[in-house]
This record gives structure tokens, C-alpha cells and sequence, in this order.
């Protein structure tokens, strides 16, 4: 068996870290854009008096990031050649993932809003595989060039990985239809109001809502573009979050009427909508937790070589030396894991090995957040302030156990497959 990475790839990286070192970190560098990512960053990136949400400046400096990245053909590398992309491999992004977060923090891959040189989007490939012609040439490009932005609202106040029990519904009238109900967490909402201070806001809502069948079946769910200017849709508040600024709004919809062109996929088809990319988004996640991690334990063991307790370098010393190698055996392991996954993904049904994907996610997310721990204790007091980047490394992956599919969703997954209760070896 052959575990080089292919050759093409290994120069790529080269030239990314080129790029970066060129054009991005003399960015971050310039008129005090690092207070963005020292030990200031949490206050410098959230408008608190504007309900926690992105300042303009922030996000500005994000979207210049983006536009040298997309000019210099990194930004849509994991995309496919139709909509300007280099048709990367998941093995490719997989591997560019785990690299870009083992530089630790920085413009070049920020971890708050998963803001990357090489980006991730889920919604891209969503549009090409459901979108009709008229939403692609609506929503594509602007969506890239970050002209138009699209939430997504799938979680409710009273149901999150239970979706198929989602309440908010969508009635026909006529060629409209009037879809009454709430969202939680409804992600890339914020300024919705025309007056905040932030310049990004979500111009369109995809809301997902029951059609037709009954409470706990899959079928009968569909997604609509919602503008989030229609009258009835409201912004009500954003969550304060263990890692801000915020972007999880609570959204009220009342009698919020769209046109039949605003579904997005098949009627009653809407999960199979949310469910596209999960594979390669879950793969993704595990190899950025990799790399978080292994970034945490690089700076552990480079600190405890310096720094002398009791007349010798704490690295000496079997309590420090102990956690550390049970975490490196850890991010070995899950390295090879990620990786050989990540290839299959390129080469088989995603759901011969949705529980290689699930085994991944859940172990690498409970991983970085141990590593960025262990690291907070090498290094003792400083390792507890934010001058030292392990608590915000742990603010942002400690998410990824809840969302996106908790650990414990994963877990069943890999149950599922394991007992026969599920996937390609399903007992009928």
C-alpha cells in the first residue's frame, strides 16, 4: 500500500503556502488587522451593543481575503471547473483542510465563521444539484463573489436533529405558497436590519417546512428560498454563543407567502436538499479538527522543551510528557483515518461508508477540543488567557459535538451500520 501523498498535491501546498506567506499575511499584518487574532479578537470581531453579531471592519477584511484568494484561483479549488473551481478531490480538501488549520490562527483559515483562502461551500453544490436553471443563474455567482448571502433554516425551538418532526409549514394557494413557523440557530442571518452597523446580511432565508405527510417520516419536507425582506419574516434575536460574534438568529415566520419557483429541489424532497454534501462537509470538519489539534500539541511540546520548572524543562517530566503522546498516537491514528476515508469518498457510494465518515467527525471534534484542554494545562496560567489561542480553538470545534450531526447522531450512525440496523449490510 502507497501512503505518499500523490505528488501534485504536495506541490500545491507549497504553492498555497507561498501564497499565503505573499499576499494574505502581509494583509493580516497591515493597520492593526491582528487585533482580529491575538488575544483581542473576540472583542474586536463582535459588535456586543448590536446583539453580538460580526462587526463591518471584520467581515470587510474577510471579504477582502476572499477576493485575493478567488483572484489568485485558491478560493474555489473544491469546486467543480463549471462554476470556476479546480474539480478538488475530497482527499485533496481533506488533506488542505487539516494543513491550513495547523497553522493555527489567522486570516488564512479563521475558524469563527469558517473562513478559509481555500473555502468550503456546501451551498454550491447543493445549487448544482438542485437548483433549477433560473435559481443557479440567480444565486451561483453572486453567491461566490459574496453579492448575495443565503441562510439556512432547518433547526426549530423545539426540534434540531429531530427534523422530520419539524413544525413550521408551508400551505398552497393558488401558484403561492404561505408558510407559517420558527427557526433556531438559522445561520448566516445577521443584519438582517437595514440600519445595524454589520455590512453583510442574508438576502435570501432557505426554509424548510412540511408540505404534506405526518410528524416523524422523511417525505413530505420542502426547502423554499425565502427573501428575507418579505413581509412576515423576522429577525427576532441572534444567540450568544460560547464562541462570538454570533451568527445563529431566532427567525419568525408568519404567513410569509412565496411563489411555486421559490422551491428549492423536489416538493416533499427537502432533507435530500439539506443532506447533499454532508459526506464531504463531515470529512472536511474531521480533518480541520486534525489539524487544530496537532497545531495545540506542537505548540505543548515546544513549550514545555523551553520552559524550566524546578531547575529542568518541564518536558522532562512523565505528567507532561504522558497526555501529550496519548494525543499524538490520537492525531496519527485519526490522520490516517481522515485520509484513507476522504480517498474512499472519491471512489465509492457515499453510503458504503457513511459510517467511516460518522467514525471520523465525531472522534476527530471530541479530539481537537481534548488537545486545545491539554494545551491550556502545559501551559499553566498563560495557557488560561487569551493571549495563548487554546481557548478559542476550543470555543469554535466544541461546537462541532452539537451541530452538523452531534457525536451522538454519529455514534448511532456507526451503530446502525455496525449491528445491521442500517446501511449497505442492512438486515432485512
Amino acid at each position: 500500500m502507497d501512503f505518499e501523498l500523490p505528488a501534485e498535491l504536495n506541490r500545491r501546498l507549497a504553492e498555497l503556502d507561498d501564497f499565503i506567506e505573499r499576499e494574505i499575511r502581509p494583509l493580516q499584518e497591515r493597520d492593526d488587522n491582528e487585533r482580529f487574532f491575538d488575544h483581542r479578537r473576540e472583542y474586536a470581531r463582535t459588535d456586543f451593543e448590536n446583539g453580538g453579531v460580526p462587526r463591518r471592519e471584520w467581515e470587510e477584511l474577510l471579504g477582502e481575503m476572499f477576493r485575493l484568494a478567488d483572484a489568485a484561483g485558491w478560493l474555489r479549488y473544491g469546486l467543480p471547473t463549471e462554476v470556476g473551481g479546480s474539480d478538488g478531490t475530497n482527499l485533496d480538501m481533506a488533506v488542505i483542510r487539516e494543513h491550513l488549520a495547523r497553522k493555527g490562527l489567522g486570516l488564512h483559515n479563521d475558524l469563527q465563521n469558517e473562513a478559509s483562502v481555500v473555502g468550503n461551500f456546501p451551498f454550491v453544490h447543493m445549487m448544482l444539484s438542485y437548483g433549477t436553471s433560473e435559481q443557479r443563474e440567480e444565486f451561483l455567482e453572486p453567491m461566490l463573489e459574496g453579492t448575495k448571502r443565503i441562510g439556512f433554516g432547518l433547526t426549530e425551538p423545539e426540534h434540531g436533529s429531530d427534523a422530520t418532526w419539524m413544525e413550521t409549514t408551508a400551505v398552497r394557494d393558488g401558484d403561492d405558497w404561505i408558510i407559517n413557523g420558527a427557526k433556531r440557530f438559522n445561520s448566516g442571518m445577521h443584519s438582517a436590519d437595514a440600519h445595524s452597523a454589520s455590512s453583510a446580511r442574508a438576502t435570501h432565508d432557505v426554509v424548510f417546512a412540511r408540505t404534506s405527510g405526518e410528524p416523524g417520516h422523511g417525505r413530505g419536507i420542502t426547502a423554499f428560498f425565502v427573501p428575507t425582506d418579505s413581509p412576515g419574516f423576522s429577525v427576532d434575536f441572534h444567540w450568544w454563543t460560547f464562541n462570538m460574534p454570533t451568527d445563529h438568529a431566532e427567525v419568525t415566520i408568519r404567513d410569509v407567502r412565496v411563489p411555486d419557483s421559490a422551491i428549492f429541489g423536489a416538493e416533499g424532497d427537502g432533507l435530500a436538499v439539506a443532506q447533499t454534501f454532508v459526506h464531504e462537509n463531515r470529512i472536511r470538519q474531521a480533518a480541520s479538527g486534525v489539524g487544530a489539534g496537532q497545531f495545540c500539541i506542537d505548540r505543548s511540546v515546544a513549550y514545555a522543551r523551553e520552559r524550566v520548572t524546578f531547575g529542568k524543562p518541564l518536558a522532562t517530566q512523565q505528567a507532561i510528557q504522558w497526555p501529550l503522546v496519548e494525543l499524538q498516537t490520537e492525531a496519527e491514528m485519526l490522520r490516517g483515518l481522515v485520509r484513507k476515508t476522504a480517498w474512499e469518498l472519491d471512489r465509492l457510494p457515499h453510503m458504503e461508508i457513511s459510517d467511516r465518515v460518522s467514525m471520523c467527525n465525531y472522534r476527530a471534534n471530541r479530539f481537537v477540543c481534548d488537545a486545545a484542554d491539554r494545551a491550556m494545562q502545559v501551559h499553566g496560567g498563560l495557557g488560561y488567557t487569551r493571549h495563548t489561542p487554546f481557548e478559542h480553538i476550543y470555543r469554535h470545534h466544541r461546537r462541532y459535538r452539537i451541530t452538523e450531526g452531534s457525536e451522538e447522531i454519529q455514534m448511532r450512525k456507526v451503530a446502525g451500520y455496525l449491528f445491521g440496523y442500517a446501511g449497505p449490510n442492512k438486515v432485512r
